[in-house]
């Protein structure tokens, strides 16, 4: 399939260094010189192409961003409100007062907030926060945290350390030469490679950085040995909450849990595709922002705090965390159904309003190209990740796995036939950072 997108795609790598500013986003990860690659408009579960092309989005919803559905009524509305009250001043939107009392009421543990509004950038403030306020240069980190220069410093000694973290083979070219012995990777749920950090940088530990989880749950004492270690060398505990925040409940998935982290960051699904990021924290972590400065005009916008206060309240009242949870379990259990209905080895894993799937064959990457070109061929803008939203109800999830009953015989008929490469129309999925040019 070519369209109007696809051309526009091939405009775009002329013209914009690595076709589009989201990596997650460019088509050649998903189906090459087929990937409708741009939107004309979207509500709900549905989205529309350049061509008037209609699908259902049971893929990664604005990677993630989306977690009531794109253009939910009642956040529109408010943003609206927020265009027609003016957008931009010499003064201070009060919603950002409002914002920080909520974030502090979801988190009883957390005191101050400061706002920014992305996710990366969110983080390099709170790793700013920490070693300004510990006057500690390094951090130990398990994860995905952004691509800044205080993350991406973890490949100057090795282009493999964070292969495990963020993309195989990723060369950190641009980063300061200087940095480089400063970051510490340790594994999830392996307490003594983070132990054995400790024992030999504690005193230059500045902060330790995690997401609270992920892909796996916490094996028993893991979160508490994390919480530990940070206390006894000094270390601010950093919780990445990005992309788990707002999944399973309303706040932090650390809620869930026992252990209370020194600040948290948060971002994507907050305001619900509005661009809005919060780092909370405890006084005595977060008062060392006063200490570094930390400014910037466009964080006092009053759109970004106006769709995070509408976001959040509408996920409490709704209970929006159940919903995504039952959502995701639903496609999980039903991904695991089909395929062993059809004969087909697959692997589930994630949370389940953060599933993915992955097929266990030697030509893996061949068949999750075709599952989303048949997908597409369906109606469906889906692959080997599904993020829940609000907006989608069972009807969708089932008649979503119907069409995945359909696909996967397909892709079976491809195995036994030796043909998945030739039913292919176009080249296989890239899997990680490229060059386009």
């Amino acid at each position: 399939m070519s369209g109007a997108g696809q051309q526009l795609y091939i405009r775009a790598k002329a013209r914009i260094p690595g076709g589009t500013q989201l990596l997650s986003k460019r088509p050649e990860l998903m189906l090459p010189g087929q990937w409708p690659a741009y939107y004309s408009r979207a509500r709900g579960v549905e989205v529309w192409d350049l061509d008037g092309r209609h699908y259902i989005d049971m893929g990664t919803n604005g990677i993630g961003a989306c977690v009531l559905g794109a253009a939910d009524p009642d956040v529109d509305a408010a943003v609206r409100g927020a265009i027609d009250a003016g957008t931009m001043s010499t003064l201070n939107c009060p919603e950002e007062v409002e914002l920080a009392d909520l974030l502090c009421e979801l988190h009883p543990w957390a005191d101050k907030v400061r706002f920014a509004r992305g996710g990366g950038e969110a983080m390099v403030m709170a790793v700013r926060i920490a070693r300004a306020g510990t006057g500690r240069d390094h951090v130990a980190f398990c994860g995905y945290h952004g691509w800044h220069d205080w993350y991406l410093s973890a490949n100057l000694a090795c282009d493999r350390t964070l292969d495990g973290h963020l993309l195989p083979g990723l060369a950190p070219a641009g980063v300061p030469r200087g940095l480089t012995g400063t970051t510490h990777a340790f594994e999830y749920n392996h307490g003594e490679q983070l132990a054995a950090i400790v024992a030999e940088h504690g005193p230059q530990l500045a902060a330790i950085v995690m997401e609270p989880q992920r892909g796996h749950a916490p094996e028993p004492g893991f979160l508490e040995q994390v919480r530990q270690l940070a206390t006894a060398c000094g270390a601010v505990l950093i919780f990445d909450e990005i992309t788990a925040g707002w999944r399973v409940n309303t706040g932090g998935i650390h809620l869930q849990s026992a252990v209370r982290p020194d600040i948290a960051v948060f971002a994507k699904a907050m305001s619900n595709g509005y661009p809005m990021a919060a780092v909370i924290g405890t006084a005595a972590a977060m008062d060392a922002a006063q200490d570094t400065f930390i400014s910037s005009t466009y964080w006092t916008e009053r759109i970004g705090p106006v769709a995070a206060l509408a976001t959040i309240r509408k996920h409490r009242r709704c209970d929006v965390g159940r919903h995504l949870v039952r959502i995701g379990q639903r496609v999980q259990t039903g991904w695991r159904a089909v395929a062993d209905e059809a004969g087909l080895a697959i692997r589930v894993g994630g949370l389940p309003p953060l599933a993915h799937l992955s097929f266990e064959h030697e030509q893996s990457a061949g068949l999750s190209t075709l599952f989303t070109q048949e997908l597409l061929a369906r109606g469906y803008l889906a692959g080997d990740s599904f993020y829940a939203t609000y907006a989608h109800q069972t009807e969708h999830v089932d008649a979503y796995l119907a069409t995945v009953h359909e696909v996967f015989g397909v892709l079976v008929q491809a195995i036994e036939r030796n043909r998945i490469t030739q039913m292919l129309k176009g080249p296989v999925a890239q899997s990680g950072f490229r060059r386009l040019t």
